[in-house]
């Protein structure tokens, strides 16, 4: 089980990879970012875009996708106060293969709970084998602290 007394900042961590296809761009567009240029390849080739590409909104998801697969399935998390910082830098297409990361940027103890502590993270968005990033996001998350009686068992052994 990962607590928040196991990270450190500057640790890096590699979330995987997702390949993005036209179809779930056009079914994520309809259902919560209906504008053309998300909706069909004709549409986006009559835009700045050139071509169909995925929302900002479901290029967030997939990032988050990544993270909570590789980050909280044994991690003590309890949810998060929210996004300090989401930005948007390249347009997604079909068929990209985008690499997620993040970054420990600060850990800071909870003034109202000892047991409790946000940790800051920056995660980045790229495609395989580009070093620019497609979309990058601080993310704030509450870790719970390793237990009193787990610090004392590990002391002792």
């Amino acid at each position: 089980m990962q607590y928040a007394d196991d990270y450190r900042i500057g640790d890096r961590f590699d979330l995987g990879t997702y390949r993005v296809e036209a179809d779930e761009i056009v079914e994520f567009a309809r259902r919560y970012d209906p504008q053309p240029y998300h909706l069909s390849q004709e549409a986006g080739a009559n835009s700045f875009f050139g071509g169909l590409v995925a929302s900002g909104w479901h290029t967030a998801a997939i990032w988050m996708g990544l993270y909570v697969r590789a980050i909280l399935p044994n991690a003590k998390v309890e949810g998060s106060p929210g996004v300090d910082q989401l930005r948007w830098y390249a347009p997604v297409r079909p068929g990209d293969l985008v690499v997620g990361s993040v970054e420990i940027a600060a850990i800071v103890p909870s003034p109202f709970r000892n047991d409790l502590v946000t940790i800051k993270k920056k995660g980045a968005l790229m495609r395989q084998n580009e070093d620019k990033p497609v979309m990058t996001l601080v993310l704030q998350s509450r870790f719970l602290r390793r237990p009193a009686i787990a610090v004392a068992t590990t002391e002792c052994v």
